[in-house]
């Protein structure tokens, strides 16, 4: 296990909301992310589909794992999803890249994907830029 994968799941684990989902990392290297997430029913809405504040969660993290993953510790400072259909299946996997870098921020891409019967549905994509936290302040 690298270095940068071990930390990363420190920082998993230590995210109460993180861990209050399930959530998993999956790999973790410089430039890529992917994080996944078992669906049970506590995490859906009324139609049965897992929630969109859900899926939005999973790549905002992924978008953030991918850009701290080149910045270092990292938050997010804007992101914009486009859910392209229901989130249904039993788990899923945000897959995050980095687009573009510099020294303080990355532009990144994400796909949710929904595993279903063993079939792979994108559901949704995100984009978004990361920022290097500024410890001076």
């Amino acid at each position: 296990m690298s270095e940068l994968f071990q930390f990363g799941k420190q920082v998993l684990a230590s995210q109460p909301f993180s861990a209050l989902l399930g959530t998993e990392l999956e790999a973790f290297e410089p430039g890529k992310a992917v994080l996944t997430l078992a669906v049970r029913d506590e995490l859906k809405q009324q139609h049965g589909f897992v929630h969109g504040g859900v899926v939005s969660y999973l790549a905002d993290n992924a978008l953030t794992y991918a850009g701290g993953s080149v910045l270092g510790d990292s938050v997010t400072s804007e992101y914009k999803i486009n859910y392209l259909r229901p989130a249904l299946g039993e788990r899923l996997t945000a897959r995050a890249t980095v687009l573009s870098s510099g020294q303080k921020q990355a532009v990144c891409q994400c796909e949710v994907i929904a595993l279903n019967n063993g079939e792979e549905r994108l559901v949704a994509v995100a984009q978004g830029t990361i920022s290097k936290v500024d410890t001076r302040n």
